[in-house]
């Protein structure tokens, strides 16, 4: 049985390079690649395999005959990827440097987070935190209130 075997659950994303990919999520989230598989032909790749913040990430190129669209075929996607991180801040701006959009700026949310959200080259959105506060679900929904008046 392999590692990604054994997880629970993992995210699966369609990129339209993945060589691209791996290269913009190393520099962004600190992503380390485990493997990638070529196309038989050498022309891109069928299949690869990172780690980011411990989590298993799988990629699939773009591939319309075997039914793989992204984000920017579909003209975006519903799904965001989370990360909670030590330092959002820091996290954040590196993601961006890496070429990662901003769609929402850092702030201290009403739940206890520092969090944020950026759009990769790809089209996947992504978010980022950082717990500030620990809280309650009753002091959430307190602050809620609060937060949408």
């Amino acid at each position: 049985m392999t590692e990604t075997s054994k997880q629970p659950l993992i995210a699966h994303i369609v990129v339209d390079d993945i060589a691209k990919a791996l290269e913009v999520y190393a520099k962004a989230f600190g992503a380390e690649e485990v493997f990638r598989m070529p196309m038989p032909d050498g022309n891109g790749h069928m299949h690869a395999e990172m780690h980011v913040n411990g989590a298993v990430v799988m990629l699939a190129e773009v591939n319309p005959q075997m039914g793989c669209t992204g984000p920017k075929q579909l003209g975006g996607s519903p799904v965001t990827l989370h990360l909670n991180v030590a330092d959002v801040d820091t996290a954040f701006e590196q993601a961006v440097a890496a070429g990662c959009e901003v769609t929402m700026p850092v702030t201290d949310m009403f739940w206890g987070d520092r969090y944020g959200r950026i759009a990769d080259p790809f089209g996947h959105s992504w978010s980022l935190a950082t717990q500030v506060t620990e809280m309650t679900p009753e002091e959430i929904a307190e602050a809620a209130k609060t937060a949408f008046g």
